[in-house]
Formats: C-alpha cells, structure tokens, sequence
C-alpha cells in the first residue's frame, strides 16, 4: 500500500501540477484505506468484495449480489489507469475475479453496474480474453430478462405485487452492456435489445419538461402503460435527482454507440432540465429530489452530481453546447472537491460524503456510497483527458 501511494505522490509532485492529480492523491489513501477494510473482511468471509457504504461508522461490506458490488472492482481499475502502478491492478484482478459467478444471475437486471466496472473497466485495460468471455455471458444473462411485447428489460421481480412490469430509469446505464457486447461479438441482437429499451424508454419514461419518472409499469400483454410511480423518489411526479442523472448518462452512452441524433437532442435536454432548475443549489450539487418539499434544508446527493459531472463531460464531447456543459461539469467537480470529500484518513477510506441512497425509505441518507465514489474518479480521470486532449476519455469495446 505505501508503494501504490509513494508512486502516486511522485506523479503529482514529478509531473505538471495539476489539481486533478492532488485530487487523486487524496483519493489513493482513501481508497487504500478502504482496500485495506475490504481485505481484513475478505480474509474471515470469502463473499465479501466491496464496501457499501458507512453503516454506524463502520464500513457495510456486501457479497457479490449486491447491486453495487462492482463499483469498487471499478474504483481499483480506475486507479490503475491513472496511475500505471502494477499494485492497483493486482487488488482489481483481485476483486473483479469475486464478481465471476455474477454472470449467470438471471435474477438482477442490474448485470451493467455489477460486471462494467471490474469486468469492463479491466478488459478495456488488459485485453484479457477471459474478461470478455464474462462480458459476453452477462450480456446474455441481462438478455434473457428482455419482453419483446413490453419492449423492455424488466427490472425487479420481488414487487409483483406492486408492479406487473416494472422497468426503472437506472435500467437505462445497464444497456452498455448489451452495447458492449455486441462490439464484441458482432451479434446484433445485443444491440437490438439495448436500442428497442432505449426508444421505448425515450417515448414512455418522460414527461414535456423532460424530467423522468422513476418507475413504469407495463402490462406484459399489450405492452401499454399501467402506471408512472415512484420507489425512490418524492412523488409520482416528482423528479428524483438521482434517477435524472442516470437519464442523462444514459441517452448519452447510447449516443456513443448508436450515434443516432435522437439519443444526443435527449441528453440535450435533460441537460438543460438540470443546469437550468431553480431548485438546484448554486454548487450544482442536488437535494435527493428536485421537488423535495423542504429544499434547500433536504439532505443532498453527491451520488447525483458525480453521475452528472460524468455525464457532463462526455456530452461535451458530441454537442455544439460543449463549453456551457464542460463548465458545468467542472463546478458540480469543484463543489464534490472542495465540499463534499472526507478528509484523508477518515469515514472507512470512502472519497464522498453526503450521498442519498432512498429517501423514502430511510435508507443510506447523507452517508458514502460506493457509486459517488466511481463516478467521481471517472468524472475526474475524464477532465484530465479533456484537459490533455480536447475530447473526454470515454473508450468504446
């Protein structure tokens, strides 16, 4: 650990001075400090592979078939691609080989958020041809929860007795690995899953200001709507911050690898939706939702803001807005810097506080999240490539 970190300082004290490096810095002893929780578990508990969140002050450690399992498989890859140290690598190669067995769970429909970030991240790094093998069956796992009539991927199947169909935004960052997949293998029936979701979620899932619902239920029959609600957000016709933001990340992910105009005015949109609210704070940070009754004294979600900062930068990259959107990424990226990060050695290594998990249902608020934290790092890594290039350093299977 005090290599991976001595290497890292040298890079910001050798190379040009710049604020992301520090940044990264700071975030290598977090990260460390977490690695070094999640291995002390690891060694008594072979299931657990990543830390959650902080539960009582304490790291909540989950197995491989939590939902956000992955992301710290990611956080580890994403450390070795800015700083090239072997050590980062070796505890990735580590973690994302605890996320192998995911790939044949039908049950989830979250198989991009579990697989993309170890599994992804380290075959785009490496080129290990087991990585893709894995790649390849979790995209047809994902497709096998895909209703050709509803025109969806279902998401959950314990709410069966709330929703007949229930398909969520989040569902919409899982179609990269369908995507990917495709690329991949050059079989095309990858791509049509993940595009006929996309088009049937830009008809049905937003509303004419371009906010999103959180949850849409289908009837399996028909394929007509039955319902427009929520789980996680304030109300059916609220605009649940974090759902927003994975809209925006998604339609612009899907522009990447469709390049079809729909998906980019989508994005556009969205974008200005969020920039332009009048309820979202001066920092560019959101409350857990845009129509939260108590705003601006209701808890925030950094989770929310680094997803869109992410987003950001990519979008930057495809539309004629690129300065207003490259601005307002790197203020959400000054905000979550200045004001939103643990101090070094605190909170169980996690680089983010003050995240929202589910409101509604009393769970995780104002806490870590191992998902703020991701994509935070890739917000940061992809600032410091447009810094370098001019385009974001967004890399396509």
């Amino acid at each position: 650990m005090l290599l991976m970190l001595g290497s890292l300082e040298c890079l910001a004290a050798c190379g040009q001075r710049l604020p992301v490096r520090q940044v990264m810095t700071d975030a290598a002893r977090q990260l460390g400090l977490t690695l070094e929780e999640v291995n002390r578990a690891a060694q008594s508990d072979t299931s657990v592979v990543a830390a959650r969140s902080l539960e009582d002050g304490r790291p909540r450690l989950v197995s491989s078939d939590d939902w956000t399992a992955g992301f710290f498989a990611g956080e580890l890859w994403l450390m070795y691609e800015y700083s090239h140290i072997n050590s980062w690598r070796t505890a990735a190669e580590k973690y994302t080989a605890r996320m192998r067995r995911e790939q044949w769970n039908a049950t989830t429909h979250d198989m991009g958020f579990k697989m993309l970030p170890g599994y992804g991240n380290g075959y785009l790094l490496t080129r290990n041809p087991d990585y893709r093998k894995v790649l390849i069956q979790s995209a047809r796992t994902l497709s096998s929860r895909f209703n050709p009539v509803v025109g969806c991927i279902r998401s959950w199947d314990h709410t069966q007795k709330n929703w007949e169909y229930p398909v969520i935004i989040d569902n919409l960052m899982n179609l990269e690995l369908l995507f990917a997949a495709t690329r991949l293998t050059g079989d095309s029936s990858f791509y049509h899953i993940a595009v006929t979701h996309a088009n049937t979620t830009l008809a049905n899932q937003y509303r004419p200001d371009y906010s999103c619902y959180h949850v849409l239920d289908y009837d399996t029959t028909t394929g007509k709507v039955l319902h427009r609600t929520t789980q996680q957000g304030y109300s059916d016709a609220s605009a649940w911050a974090r759902g927003q933001s994975w809209g925006l990340y998604g339609f612009t992910m899907c522009y990447r690898y469709t390049g079809d105009e729909r998906y980019l005015r989508q994005a556009e949109h969205i974008a200005t939706f969020l920039l332009h609210h009048p309820r979202l704070p001066a920092d560019k940070v959101p409350c857990w939702d845009y129509d939260a009754p108590g705003i601006p004294h209701e808890p925030r979600d950094a989770s929310a803001a680094a997803i869109m900062a992410a987003a950001l930068y990519e979008l930057s990259s495809y539309s004629v807005h690129r300065e207003a959107y490259r601005s307002a990424a790197d203020t959400i990226l000054a905000s979550l810097t200045d004001h939103y990060r643990s101090p070094v050695g605190k909170n169980g290594g996690f680089i983010l506080l003050h995240s929202t998990g589910s409101f509604p249902d009393h769970s995780e608020i104002d806490v870590p999240l191992i998902y703020a934290d991701y994509y935070y790092l890739q917000a940061l890594l992809e600032k410091e490539h447009l810094d370098r290039s001019g385009a974001a350093g967004i890399k396509n299977y």
